[in-house]
């Protein structure tokens, strides 16, 4: 992640609407009973999710890669009176998880998780039907996941791109020979600056999410 001062982090903090109830004890039990922790949104990137979520109003959101369910349920904020948030993950040991606060939430029905292979899941969804898309996958299918994606994007929709910066490896001349992440990573952000077809600005939150528009 990138590092800022504890100062600046307890002002952000201190001046962010705070998590719901059922968020805060679901972050607590990922810290509790999984391996890699550091990989939920948390409460900043989560405020940021709900917000643009509620900016948009999407009636479809499509989610690669739901962790233990905090971003779905900050992202399922957002949705529209008769919306549904498709999020996709191949990890089947942490579904329990996922599905037992899918389940308390108020957003129960609006839900629809898959437990599959994403690139499987992504070629049973109509092109141009996503309105908002959070991207927090295997690296390594970014390109991929990016191309499929914008397909499936309506013009004007937006897609969130996670972990964009890769703890600032992706700064670094020498870091993409020691890890091939880093210069997938690079290469990635490289092609979105460059296509046409959509805007976009990388946000340095956490561990860097580029927000794109698709024109």
């Amino acid at each position: 992640m990138i590092k800022i001062s504890p100062v600046l982090e307890s002002y952000l903090d201190h001046h962010t609407d705070q998590e719901p109830e059922i968020l805060g004890r679901l972050r607590v039990e990922t810290f509790q009973s999984t391996t890699q922790p550091h990989m939920i949104s948390g409460e900043y990137q989560g405020r940021l999710l709900s917000i643009l979520s509620k900016i948009l109003a999407p009636k479809t959101i499509l989610e690669l890669g739901t962790f233990t369910g905090y971003a779905t349920l900050c992202l399922a904020e957002g949705l529209s009176e008769d919306g549904k948030i498709i999020t996709i993950d191949k990890n089947d040991e942490l579904e329990y998880l996922c599905r037992k606060y899918f389940d308390e939430s108020e957003f129960s029905s609006k839900i629809d998780f898959r437990v599959n292979d994403a690139k499987i899941e992504l070629e049973t969804i109509q092109n141009n039907t996503i309105d908002l898309a959070f991207i927090d996958a295997d690296k390594e299918s970014y390109p991929y996941y990016f191309e499929k994606v914008l397909q499936l994007l309506r013009p004007g929709g937006a897609m969130l791109v996670d972990n964009v910066l890769w703890y600032g490896k992706v700064m670094l001349e020498e870091e993409d020979k020691k890890d091939p992440s880093t210069q997938i990573l690079k290469d990635f952000n490289e092609m979105v600056t460059q296509d046409n077809r959509v805007e976009s600005i990388i946000l340095p939150i956490r561990d860097g999410i580029t927000l794109i528009r698709k024109k």
